[in-house]
């Protein structure tokens, strides 16, 4: 199965085109100063390119669903639907704190996988190895300030994800030796990644498949405030 895989959750950008047998032919990862809808398409061009693969060759489309940047997520989401419809390729959207967790190497400790949501506020989850190595979502997903998140937890825990870079003294901080943290190389999801986990998925309906932003808009937020 040949998979292009998109991700513009956060402010990195990642595209692929990934082989289930061979594994990668193309990856390119961007974390640039520029917005996902100038660079997205020129990336996926380059990955196809590169790869020496065509779109309609593709079997399957992975797209990271968020959460993250409200924008992001609406580029890479948008982008995916529209070429699962034109080439009629599968899609499967994939959350973004699973992707990061998976990226954390075998451990005894949980995995909070942070998305920086500005502000001080994550969005996070908790994940553990199990006795048979698999990864398992110990809790729904969730967005909380920071401190208050960081409270909750006694024992050692890892975090990843770009909120572990950013927030890192804070963290570190708050809980000192108990703190560990993944490769900041590691802290953005690689779209490669997206793609081997959606070969463990069923595909998701084309016409029902929406970004998960997790909290509501600022936008949102100002007109329930106003109806209250």
């Amino acid at each position: 199965m040949l998979v292009l895989a998109i991700d513009t959750s956060t402010k990195s950008s990642s595209v692929s085109v990934f082989d289930d047998k061979k594994g990668v032919l193309a990856e390119l990862t961007l974390n640039i100063k520029l917005n996902h809808s100038d660079t997205l398409m020129k990336a996926v061009d380059t990955v196809f390119k590169f790869s020496e693969k065509n779109v309609s060759e593709i079997d399957r489309i992975a797209v990271g669903t968020g959460p993250g940047s409200f924008t992001g997520i609406r580029v890479g989401v948008g982008a995916a639907k529209g070429l699962a419809y034109s080439t009629g390729a599968d899609i499967v959207g994939v959350n973004e704190l699973d992707a990061l967790a998976s990226m954390v190497t075998h451990t005894d400790m949980k995995i909070i996988p942070l998305i920086d949501a500005r502000k001080e506020r994550v969005y996070y989850c908790e994940y553990t190895y199990d006795a048979e190595g698999k990864l398992k979502r110990e809790r729904d997903y969730g967005d909380a300030h920071l401190e208050e998140l960081l409270d909750s937890y006694s024992g050692k825990v890892i975090f990843t994800g770009d909120g572990s870079v950013n927030y890192r003294d804070k963290i570190i901080g708050k809980m000192g030796e108990r703190a560990y943290f993944n490769r900041i190389s590691s802290s953005c999801v690689k779209s490669s990644i997206l793609a081997e986990l959606s070969l463990e998925m069923e595909p998701d309906n084309l016409f029902i498949l929406e970004p998960f932003y997790h909290s509501k808009t600022q936008a949102e937020r100002m007109k329930a405030a106003k109806k209250s």
